[in-house]
């Protein structure tokens, strides 16, 4: 096998440590094995079973739609993961562009904007209206029930889906269309006082993601409803926000404090710098779904018991760490590594190892492991959450 960007052949990776393992024999997934090498041959340190940690959008089913597509990673994909679910969804530009149907679900919706720009509207409980574009990098939150839709700009779009219940389905959303089919004609007629015939040419059919003409200024798209706009913005704008600097990389957290509408999903845009890593940590307010934007890393997860187990991941790619499991993210790319750390709860919150270690009485931790001076000295200094 060659490497596409060049005629240098690839050698096989052998599922081999020292004395330990053996060749491959018979028949192999080369490309596959090339990218999560610490499942060909895990490090030493890895021990005991310990459930899938990764799954692939690639490796997801695309629903293709006129105006765009789907596809998604739930409980179906990722089985551990049963309290979130991820989307990602394409609507095309151009004029007409992509619309994803009018609609609400019974799950907060928590989005990031990958490429492109879209208009998003909704209406909550008390009658208040919600219309804004949201842009690269830009943020939205629609919590449980909340009727919403998200329409492309001429550019198109391309985002992130994050859903509190790792069951949900976006082939099971609450579609205008679809309730329509689904109330006779009679019943429509007399809740809007109009003849039946006002519903002779509803859509046959669902439309879930369709092409409609692009949205104009939008000043003209702002409706003037008899109570206003919602209080707190369904969107925020996380470029804008400053980022905590750290010796490797850095970071910008949002959660209820900043984006005051996220009231149940707290998270993480984290840049690593090249040979540099997300510190050794856990988090104690939840598990934590993660989304690989770009560049190359591997997570290795202590489970306790003895147990823990190394994956490998790149763009495109969902990460899970469990309930309050250690871990660290590092970078083994010689690019910078972007990822989102997504968690249900309304803050975001982590225990760094090196905090721990540092805040608590040297003669006890001396007694635990064992240190080097030189190594007690270094536990003093209270490093961020990204380490070269």
């Amino acid at each position: 096998m060659s490497d596409p960007q060049s005629s240098t052949p690839v050698a096989a990776p052998q599922p081999e440590q020292g004395n330990r393992g053996g060749t491959i024999a018979g028949p192999r997934n080369l490309p596959l094995e090339l990218e999560n090498p610490d499942l060909l041959a895990p490090p030493s340190t890895d021990s005991g079973t310990l459930a899938n940690l990764r799954f692939s959008f690639a490796d997801a089913h695309m629903r293709l739609q006129p105006g765009g597509w789907t596809r998604e990673v739930t409980v179906r994909e990722l089985p551990i993961s049963t309290n979130m679910a991820g989307v990602n969804m394409r609507l095309d530009p151009g004029n007409p562009s992509g619309v994803r149907e009018m609609h609400w679900h019974q799950e907060a919706e928590w989005a990031y904007m990958l490429v492109g720009a879209a208009r998003i509207t909704a209406v909550d409980q008390d009658g208040r209206n919600f219309v804004d574009d949201v842009g690269e990098g830009d943020l939205w939150y629609f919590p449980a029930g909340i009727p919403h839709s998200i329409q492309a700009l001429a550019e198109g779009c391309e985002f992130l889906l994050v859903f509190d219940n790792g069951s949900f389905s976006e082939n099971s959303t609450f579609l205008l269309t679809d309730w329509f089919l689904h109330t006779p004609k009679s019943v429509l007629a007399k809740n809007f006082g109009v003849p039946e015939d006002a519903f002779a040419n509803i859509p046959s059919h669902e439309l879930y993601i369709f092409p409609a003409p692009a949205p104009g200024p939008l000043a003209a798209d702002r409706v003037a409803g008899p109570n206003g706009e919602v209080r707190e913005s369904f969107s925020y704008r996380l470029r804008q926000q400053d980022p905590i600097e750290a010796a490797g990389g850095h970071v910008r957290i949002v959660d209820s404090r900043t984006f005051r509408a996220a009231k149940n999903i707290a998270a993480a845009l984290v840049e690593v710098d090249p040979g540099a890593m997300r510190e050794l940590h856990w988090h104690p307010n939840g598990a934590e779904w993660q989304y690989y934007l770009e560049g190359q890393a591997r997570m290795t997860v202590f489970a306790s018991s003895g147990v823990a187990r190394t994956f490998d991941y790149q763009a495109g790619d969902v990460g899970y760490v469990p309930f309050a499991m250690g871990h660290y993210v590092e970078n083994r790319g010689n690019t910078t590594l972007r990822f989102l750390e997504m968690f249900r709860s309304d803050r975001f919150a982590d225990i760094s190892l090196n905090q721990w270690l540092a805040l608590t009485p040297p003669e006890l931790v001396r007694a635990h492991l064992h240190l080097s001076d030189e190594a007690m000295a270094a536990l003093q200094k209270q490093k961020p959450i990204i380490v070269k």
